[in-house]
């Protein structure tokens, strides 16, 4: 990124080799939109281009990088509730093995689709800290560097937001029972 601040815009592409995949999982994650999550990592490297000039070099680029992500995903979201858009979650995709019978099939998909939805209940920031945590790999001292926090409080946010999902994903079955 250093080399792509320096006017080398070129290198950007091998930026986008290297991270496109883990910002298509974290947005894939936040929206359950293959599209909208394609859309949103064209954005962050957009930024990145427009925005190079703030990367300083210290820290993790990829703390850097999923600052942007998250700036991008807060706009959309947004712009999306101004304009009254709700998620869509009919577009989540299961990835299942092939040996899997078809009741086992059914059972995985319906398991996916309930923790998708239930983890689109929460709050988009208590979904940003499960997202970061879990999904995409960053140590609880990262994310409280894109937060301006401590880690001690990411910690506490993610603990917090894992019990909330828990709950929620636990009252959206027993429904689902009913």
């Amino acid at each position: 990124m250093l080399k792509v601040k320096a006017g080398d815009t070129d290198r950007l592409g091998l930026l986008f080799e290297r991270y496109h995949r883990a910002l298509y999982s974290f947005f894939y994650r936040l929206t359950s939109s293959s599209e909208v999550s394609e859309d949103l990592v064209q954005n962050v490297f957009l930024r990145m281009l427009k925005y190079r000039h703030t990367y300083t070099g210290e820290g993790e680029f990829k703390t850097w990088m999923y600052h942007l992500a998250r700036n991008v995903h807060a706009d959309h979201y947004q712009k999306n509730k101004r304009l009254g858009f709700a998620d869509d979650f009919t577009n989540l995709e299961n990835k299942l093995r092939d040996d899997f019978t078809v009741e086992e099939q059914t059972r995985q998909n319906e398991e996916m689709q309930l923790l998708q939805t239930a983890l689109n209940c929460l709050d988009v920031e208590k979904r940003e800290v499960l997202v970061l945590s879990r999904f995409q790999g960053l140590k609880y001292k990262e994310i409280a560097e894109l937060y301006g926090c401590t880690e001690g409080a990411i910690k506490v946010r993610a603990f917090r937001a894992l019990d909330e999902l828990k709950a929620i994903y636990l009252k959206l079955e027993k429904q689902e029972i009913a």
